[in-house]
């Protein structure tokens, strides 16, 4: 095995003008890990509210957004169709090539993306990208690879620290709230 995957890389700094797409993992990152069958085919999963109200400002910035996940959904699919995030991909074996055929379909490069997760599966694209980020209780090994950690879990306002670092970072963050407060007042 090649151990070199193991370690943090060595990534030029982020130009945050260049950020144009933020990409998430789902189970431990938008939600909490727990995963609730019912009867039949019923699947249950906590999202949190705030995470939400961060993806609302996201579209009020040039910055899209993307969910991609090993697992399949529809709590997923009807959460992601409530906050307009079109990019979704689940039942993903290959996350770095999901995502590359993604940055194909928006003439985007890795420059140009943020991602955060929680596991081994990750790790991949968050070698790759120009930011990688995790929630505060993701996999210990994994943190050891990120760019950045959430002081909160996943599931429980991690996604929603991530959005308004990178807004504060490129400057958009006082904007997106004032636009959207402008839609509600």
């Amino acid at each position: 095995m090649d151990k070199s995957c193991l370690l943090k890389p060595n990534k030029r700094p982020v130009a945050w003008s260049d950020i144009r797409l933020l990409l998430f993992d789902c189970d431990g990152v938008l939600t909490d890990c727990r995963i609730i069958y019912g009867e039949e085919d019923l699947e249950l999963k906590h999202f949190h509210g705030h995470d939400g109200m961060g993806f609302n400002l996201l579209r009020y910035t040039d910055v899209q957004v993307g969910v991609i996940t090993g697992r399949t959904s529809a709590a997923l699919s009807r959460r992601c169709k409530d906050l307009h995030i079109e990019h979704l991909y689940q039942g993903v074996e290959n996350k770095l090539k999901c995502m590359n055929e993604l940055l194909v379909k928006l003439n985007l490069e890795p420059k140009n993306v943020c991602y955060m997760g929680d596991d081994w599966n990750d790790v991949p694209v968050m070698r790759k990208v120009a930011f990688s980020a995790a929630p505060a209780d993701a996999q210990p090994d994994v943190i050891k690879v990120v760019d950045w950690i959430s002081p909160r879990d996943g599931g429980h306002g991690a996604v929603r620290d991530l959005i308004n670092y990178v807004l504060m970072r490129k400057g958009l963050l006082e904007r997106a709230v004032m636009q959207y407060l402008e839609t509600i007042c």
